[in-house]
């Protein structure tokens, strides 16, 4: 699979030839489904909490007498059958994460770079370098058509890319190592670097 390169400034600068076993597949929403719930759950915090009967401030003095009321034998105002009594198996701070075979990571990785590849939602940039002006890059980003962009540079973001790129609304800036598939779909459009699909290419072979 061969792709223009462009430059920032919107000029070209040649060809690059893409791996078809990592841009030519026909993506599979059930694999990218389970990598975003798996990065999503690991990202969830787990601090929800309530109190049982066993913390809730309550006098323990037994609320009346056991016979002769009528009523049900209750002993204490904090049971959960009462009103700001304590509450029965709620949610407890834990851990939301679960396993996913790193095959299937890889998998899902694969399948979000060719799902932006055949949508044609894929550009290819010479490199991403920048003086580090945010008023610079943000002509280029407008000029480019790009509205809501990821790129994904090599192994190191350029520092003047990085800091220009930082007060742009829309454009998120990883590097190689941090491309995973829930920031890829999040955005319409997705720009590599030539070090960055060297770097994909490199990862995932």
């Amino acid at each position: 699979m061969k792709l223009d390169v462009i430059k920032l400034d919107g000029g070209t600068a040649g060809e690059v030839e893409l791996d078809e076993a990592l841009f030519g597949l026909e993506p599979r929403a059930d694999i990218l489904h389970r990598v975003v719930r798996w990065q999503r759950n690991k990202a969830q915090a787990g601090t929800h909490k309530v109190k049982t009967r066993s913390e809730v401030s309550y006098s323990t003095k037994k609320i009346y007498r056991q016979k002769g009321t009528g009523g049900a034998r209750h002993g204490s105002r904090k049971a959960p059958i009462f009103r700001k009594g304590g509450i029965y198996k709620g949610p407890t701070p834990r851990s939301h994460a679960h396993d996913l075979p790193k095959k299937v990571r890889r998998l899902g990785l694969m399948h979000a770079l060719s799902s932006k590849a055949k949508a044609g939602n894929l550009v290819i940039l010479e490199n991403a370098e920048s003086d580090g002006k945010t008023k610079t890059l943000a002509r280029q980003v407008a000029d480019l058509g790009w509205k809501r962009a990821l790129v994904i540079d090599g192994a190191e973001i350029n520092e003047g890319f990085a800091r220009a790129a930082a007060n742009i609304d829309g454009l998120d800036v990883l590097p190689s190592m941090g491309a995973n598939v829930y920031d890829i779909l999040k955005r319409d459009t997705l720009v590599l670097t030539r070090a960055g699909v060297e770097a994909l290419e490199a990862r995932l072979k």
